[in-house]
């Protein structure tokens, strides 16, 4: 046994193993690159039409109010959305988005009149709101609403203190979203205003999970990095697992730290939801609210009273003026938890794609004496369901049964794609075959894998990714 294992973790070996690994991934990037070619003549089809059609339709006529908008995460569907939303209106808007993600497709959106790109925020801040500054004087631009990652959600807080004296910013302050996005800060948080949340604890050290008495409790719990983590927020291991040694040789996978602490959380069963809304001066403007899942690309409104009068109270109680987005568990008996909060912009906004509303409840200033009778627009009723069709079919080409197969075509024939407009056609053919196009490229030149494609988004999920 001590001969094997000094023969399995030798250098020779572990190149050996790394090599193959390395050799996968690159066959994984060519098989996705031939898929992404065979695609391109029916995508180009389809946009080539939609562009003759869109040609034809007379511009917009600016409005007497139109201002200067500037979206950041330009790679996203949501800053597409945002901006044609604005577009609709009348607004110019100005996009921008990260050095790395200049290939973004959706700079050759009609809606968007300008694109810079800027410093990575986590890279180096200063230069980063130094450029945001810059824009916003340059272009005069009005109002900014950040579309962030996760990562970028604290540097926009810092970056709202420089752009006030010149524009208005739709995001949160520093400290608030500091604590939203601490997923057990945010649990005592809503806790405290005596709004339910499931019991959590805040883990900095993996022996806390290991000597745990899960004997006193009713339910299973499962781990979640606070900071956030792209690849293991999907991993919902119950605890305790069926051993000691189990459950002790999951938690010391984990990078648990100080410097990374995770939240133990309480799982409780149910049907999951996620939410957004933008909020003024406490005031929700705009709220939608669908079923949810792990990896969400599927949005279809849903009315959830209840749902709708948590998020109401708890930022009645903040304050605040920002977009957030929250997770929720409705279970058996009916109780609503929330189990996190995310200060920012959710994909679920592409469910307004066809809504005239949506950039008067972001710029809309509710009056005092008006704040009790604001209605939040919601999703019309005649929207579609938004989906990715990408994502649609990768999943049909995987379908293991008769009614799986019939679930997936009526996804596709109930709804809209998110990011195909025939008004505005070529993001549609510059996400897929340009923008995702590139980026594989540039992963097989550095002979780096991924796990999956994510189009809602414009990346390549990776370990250690963005």
């Amino acid at each position: 046994m001590t001969q094997l294992i000094s023969l399995t973790s030798s250098p020779e070996n572990q190149a050996r193993d790394n090599s193959r690994v390395n050799v996968s991934a690159s066959l994984k990037t060519l098989g996705t690159l031939t898929l992404l070619l065979l695609a391109l003549p029916f995508n180009a089809t389809l946009v080539l039409v939609s562009l003759v059609f869109s040609i034809l339709r007379p511009p917009l006529a600016n409005t007497t109010n139109s201002r200067n908008i500037l979206i950041s995460g330009g790679k996203m569907t949501k800053a597409l959305q945002l901006a044609r939303s604005f577009h609709a209106a009348g607004h110019r808007v100005t996009l921008i988005e990260s050095h790395k993600y200049w290939l973004t497709g959706h700079r050759f959106s009609r809606s968007v009149s300008k694109f810079y790109t800027v410093t990575a925020p986590e890279k180096n801040p200063e230069a980063y709101i130094e450029s945001l500054v810059d824009i916003v004087k340059r272009d005069n631009i009005d109002v900014y609403v950040p579309v962030c990652s996760p990562v970028a959600s604290y540097y926009d807080s810092l970056a709202k203190k420089a752009l006030s004296s010149f524009c208005e910013v739709i995001h949160c302050d520093a400290e608030i979203t500091q604590m939203l996005d601490d997923k057990y800060a945010f649990a005592e948080t809503a806790r405290s205003f005596g709004l339910s949340v499931p019991k959590s604890f805040k883990i900095t050290d993996p022996e806390q999970v290991i000597n745990f008495d899960f004997s006193q409790e009713q339910r299973k719990y499962i781990l979640k990095s606070i900071p956030y983590d792209s690849v293991r927020r999907l991993n919902l291991t119950k605890l305790p697992c069926d051993t000691k040694e189990a459950t002790a040789a999951f938690v010391r996978s984990l990078p648990i730290s100080p410097e990374k602490p995770w939240i133990m959380q309480e799982f409780i069963p149910g049907k999951e939801y996620c939410t957004h809304s933008t909020v003024r001066d406490g005031v929700i403007t705009l709220h939608c609210c669908c079923e949810s899942s792990a990896f969400q690309v599927n949005y279809e409104n849903v009315d959830n009273p209840q749902i709708f009068e948590w998020v109401s109270h708890f930022v009645k109680q903040l304050g605040i003026t920002g977009q957030v987005s929250f997770d929720f568990i409705q279970a058996s008996d009916g109780n609503i938890y929330a189990i996190e909060c995310n200060p920012r912009t959710h994909s679920a906004i592409t469910m307004f794609y066809n809504h005239p509303g949506v950039a008067e409840a972001y710029l809309s200033t509710p009056s005092p004496q008006g704040l009790e009778r604001v209605i939040p627009i919601q999703p019309l009723p005649t929207s579609k369901p938004t989906f990715w069709t990408y994502h649609e079919i990768w999943r049909l080409v995987n379908v293991r049964s008769w009614s799986d197969l019939v679930y997936r075509l009526q996804v596709i024939t109930r709804g809209t794609d998110a990011i195909f407009s025939w008004q505005d056609p070529l993001p549609f053919l510059m996400v897929h075959h340009w923008q995702i196009f590139l980026l594989l490229i540039q992963n097989l030149q550095k002979n780096r894998g991924w796990i999956r494609i994510d189009f809602n988004i414009g990346k390549l999920v990776e370990l250690g990714g963005d």
